[in-house]
């Protein structure tokens, strides 16, 4: 798969899942606000857990990958 095939695959990958889970509208309001506002990831990112503890953000994943095994690749190693 070349790099823009990749690319291309993520980008309809990503926008199934925001339109599955946010629906039509939410979803453009989303792409709006993040072109208009300059939208950083990374800094996003480093408070996105911020009020919480490593043992809480641990179980919450947890209760995440055990409530969704068919998302948990095959050769995952789950802990």
């Amino acid at each position: 798969m070349t790099d823009s095939m990749q690319t291309s695959a993520i980008l309809s990958a990503g926008m199934r899942l925001l339109r599955e889970n946010l629906g039509v509208i939410e979803t453009e309001i989303f792409i709006v606000n993040i072109k208009n506002k300059g939208f950083d990831y990374t800094e996003w990112r480093e408070n996105l857990w911020e009020d919480m503890t490593t043992e809480e953000l641990f179980a919450k994943a947890s209760a995440y990958v055990s409530s969704h095994p068919e998302l948990v690749p095959p050769n995952a190693k789950i802990i």
